[in-house]
């Protein structure tokens, strides 16, 4: 007989990612199923292994994919099969989260289970709205209350009396469509209509926004500014420390929603760059990295290596993919030879140091003239034979230059790169659904697969607002080449110098506002 599995309640946290608990983490890491909820960050998704059966069950006020009773059997038939559930749920799942029922269901069906806390968005989302919800000059406690249910019905289970005498911050869950009528009962109960109040919607996200006002304006305030749910609604004197204490809303790139068209594995160094910054980050990679087609042309360059006088990588996927190839080649790393190593760029430069091999020359652009220039500031390299790896159909202008400098160089791809279709964190349909302020750029391949899929020239006039940022001289020419022209390129041509390109044209859009 198949032993029952195990179903884990886990909090995903407020919405950033990186605010998900390390056992969190470590739980959707080995799921067979996991079943998550409306408000989950979809990037949490990725965790997950590739085998496992994903299952949306998202609730949002009146609309569920899946109602409660059905999800409920629904973990208790996947456990009796013997699988590892992670029901992956917003917040903590034991804080409005419908999870002691849930536990309660599989408590009753002998279903082994354990519930992991997340942090919840009543304390997170005031955080990132610079709202410390106890404060000891202000109050001591806090009381959280849901605005789901109608506070003018008769079986309301809250005693607003109550609610509106207690001290200290009060802190409203899914409040939004009812704000008018919560602040009513707060008043008619006693407290001053002057009473501040903020509320926080998407908190902890880049798509975060928050408003401001007092219980007697509130309502206004959400109607005039069209505030919709899900939002966290903060009452107390405790608001008033928000210009003080608003550290996430006032970095750089707040407000900011950038494209990311970087590889799946490449693009969290630029996306947590810029989520550091108070962006909202849609990774939509426009490519992926896969073998060459070439493949005897590389065996036959492996075998050879010894007879290479320099090796010159221009990317980190081509040490990545031609160490994959050297290595079910050789054995040793000492067949790699005696031949220099040259690296265009730092993060290049970084991957090579990461195998403990010496980098001799770097040029720090990715630009043939200065390439070729670092050469030859570094020794004659006439006559010297010269291993180029790169990618397939990569710019024929670097070899061409070298040949003309006297070497002997062959060109050998060891990748090659392909479109990238799929959509699972869904941010390709936010972009075509409202656009979004950036696109950035990081190579040629990627603005012309970017451009196969979205029609670039296109989508710019649906959405005029967004700006495009590239990572240097080859990834600008590919977009001139669509008759457009980048607002940034960075420099030095880097992540960091991309990064710091944004930065820069956002501080100066600030002064002239």
């Amino acid at each position: 007989m198949k032993s029952k599995g195990t179903v884990y309640l886990v909090g995903a946290g407020p919405g950033d990612v990186g605010l998900l608990t390390m056992r969190g983490a470590e739980l959707i890491g080995r799921a067979d199923v996991l079943v998550y909820d409306a408000l989950v960050n979809k990037d949490l998704l990725r965790m997950a292994p590739k085998s496992a059966e994903v299952i949306y069950a998202g609730k949002r006020a009146k609309n569920h994919a899946i109602p409660q009773e059905e999800l409920n059997a629904l973990l208790v038939a996947k456990a009796k099969e013997g699988k590892t559930v992670v029901r992956l749920k917003g917040g903590d799942p034991y804080v409005f989260g419908r999870g002691g029922e849930e536990a309660e269901e599989l408590a009753a069906a002998k279903i082994p289970f354990e519930v992991v806390p997340g942090i919840s968005s009543t304390v997170a989302a005031p955080n990132y709205a610079g709202i410390p919800v106890t404060h000891r000059d202000h109050c001591s406690s806090y009381t959280v209350i849901t605005g789901h249910e109608d506070p003018t019905k008769e079986e309301s289970n809250i005693d607003w009396a109550q609610v509106a005498k207690a001290p200290g911050t009060k802190v409203v869950l899914m409040g939004v469509e009812r704000i008018g009528e919560i602040t009513k009962q707060l008043v008619a109960n006693g407290m001053p209509a002057t009473t501040p109040i903020a509320m926080v919607r998407w908190g902890t996200t880049g798509q975060q926004k928050s408003i401001e006002g007092t219980l007697a304006n509130i309502a206004d305030v959400v109607a005039r500014n069209q505030f919709t749910a899900p939002a966290v609604t903060v009452i107390g004197d405790v608001v008033k420390l928000r210009k003080k204490l608003n550290w996430y809303e006032n970095r750089p790139l707040f407000g900011q929603r950038i494209v990311v068209t970087r590889t799946r594995d490449q693009a969290s160094q630029l996306s947590q760059q810029l989520k550091d910054l108070s962006a909202e980050v849609l990774e939509i990679p426009t490519i992926k990295i896969v073998p060459t087609d070439h493949k005897a042309e590389l065996a036959d360059a492996l075998l050879e290596l010894n007879a290479y006088d320099w090796i010159v990588f221009t990317s980190p996927n081509g040490v990545t993919m031609f160490f994959e190839s050297f290595f079910k080649a050789f054995e040793d790393m000492r067949d790699f030879g005696g031949m220099r190593i040259a690296a265009v760029g730092p993060a290049t430069a970084a991957k090579l140091k990461e195998l403990h091999l010496k980098v001799e020359l770097m040029p720090e652009e990715y630009v043939t003239a200065k390439i070729a220039r670092a050469f030859q500031d570094f020794e004659s390299i006439e006559n010297l034979k010269i291993l180029l790896m790169r990618a397939e159909a990569a710019n024929p202008e670097l070899p061409k230059e070298l040949e003309g400098m006297g070497a002997i160089v062959d060109d050998i791809a060891c990748y090659k790169t392909v479109p990238e279709t799929e959509d699972a964190n869904g941010a390709a349909a936010k972009l075509l659904e409202s656009g979004a302020d950036w696109i950035t750029f990081t190579s040629s391949s990627t603005v012309e697969n970017f451009h196969t899929r979205f029609d670039l020239p296109a989508l710019l006039q649906k959405y005029p607002q967004i700006k495009l940022a590239s990572i240097g001289p080859e990834t600008s020419k590919a977009l001139e080449i669509l008759g457009l022209t980048p607002t940034v390129e960075a420099k030095p041509h880097t992540i960091d110098g991309l990064v710091k390109a944004l930065e820069k044209h956002q501080a100066a859009k600030r002064k002239e506002a």
